[in-house]
């Protein structure tokens, strides 16, 4: 069973500003339980890879 955990990330480009982007994610890429920056994901919706800086309950 498949799960895409809706969240919000922070994407590279976007640190300076903290700009959110929503999507759900389809791969996490951090290796690690916890990150102090946030877990690095990918989301399905585009493919966009950032740290997630908040869960959204759907």
């Amino acid at each position: 069973m498949l799960l895409f955990v809706l969240v919000d990330i922070v994407l590279k480009k976007d640190q300076p500003t903290g700009a959110l982007t929503r999507g759900h994610v389809k791969r996490i890429l951090t290796n690690s339980g916890t990150h102090p920056h946030g877990i690095k994901v990918m989301l399905a919706e585009n493919g966009a890879v950032g740290r997630v800086a908040n869960m959204i309950s759907e």
